[in-house]
């Protein structure tokens, strides 16, 4: 059965990255969790999406220029009303490990970034710090994947992380998300998929619709595919005909829901 990743947690219905989107996502049934990874102005991987805080909470400005405590006291504002308490990396690492059951941790490494690659450095320290094995990428029963959609972010961690645990994020619509970086990294993030430089591939959902034959190929060629972000029912039935492995969504359960109960 193809596996769902929480985004952000159940971020449809609480707080994306809040400590209760991401206990929904347990609570749903979830084969993993998503998050994207930024540093407070005191040097902590925090669970964030944005380079500022203004969309997602009650705060304004760069992330990177909050303390961790400034960010630990904004109002999260999300589905199912606001909530307190940002988590920390080492935090939402530490509710995965309690689920007691395996699951995958999908961390992202957003850019561009003021910080250079310490954001990589952080994540890495913080995963050895709770004993995880680069060579097998496991963390007691989770199973850590590291991803970007800078090339410039997974050359970095790929002097420490094995290609079969670094997973290069897509797009075809460079225009459109700042995260995608420029027209060359965008290109070179296509070379790395195609050349099986990292042993993942997350494509957007528009690839799927408008490239289905790349990713017909990668799977083909053996690399993991993780598609993002699958909330309806006919979108997952189109990456399951394909043979995609794994799917992130908003709402897991939901989402497992109207597959199982999909003809």
């Amino acid at each position: 059965m193809t596996r769902l990743v929480a985004h952000r947690g159940a971020s449809a219905l609480e707080p994306e990255h809040s400590r209760a989107a991401y206990e929904r996502a347990l609570a749903d049934g979830a084969d993993g969790l998503e998050c994207d990874v930024r540093l407070t102005a005191d040097g902590v991987a925090v669970c964030w999406h944005d380079a500022t805080l203004d969309r997602t909470s009650d705060g304004r400005g760069p992330v990177h220029e909050a303390t961790l405590a400034q960010v630990r006291a904004l109002a999260l504002r999300g589905p199912g009303g606001d909530a307190r308490g940002a988590l920390t990396l080492r935090e939402l690492l530490g509710l995965a490990l309690g689920a007691g059951r395996p699951l995958t941790v999908a961390i992202e490494l957003k850019h561009p970034a003021p910080y250079g690659w310490a954001a990589e450095d952080a994540v890495l320290a913080e995963l050895d710090a709770l004993g995880w094995d680069p060579a097998s990428g496991a963390l007691g029963d989770l199973r850590i994947s590291l991803m970007s959609f800078h090339p410039g972010a997974l050359a970095h961690l790929a002097r420490r992380v094995p290609a079969a645990h670094l997973m290069v994020l897509l797009d075809d619509a460079p225009g459109a998300d700042p995260d995608l970086g420029s027209a060359a990294d965008v290109a070179e993030a296509w070379r790395l998929a195609d050349a099986g430089i990292v042993g993942g591939v997350g494509p957007g959902l528009g690839v799927v619709r408008r490239r289905p034959e790349r990713v017909a190929a990668w799977l083909a060629a053996g690399r993991l595919v993780r598609v993002w972000t699958v909330n309806a029912a006919g979108d997952a039935a189109a990456c399951l005909a394909l043979g995609v492995p794994e799917l992130t969504t908003d709402d897991p359960g939901g989402l497992r829901a109207a597959l199982s109960a999909a003809p």
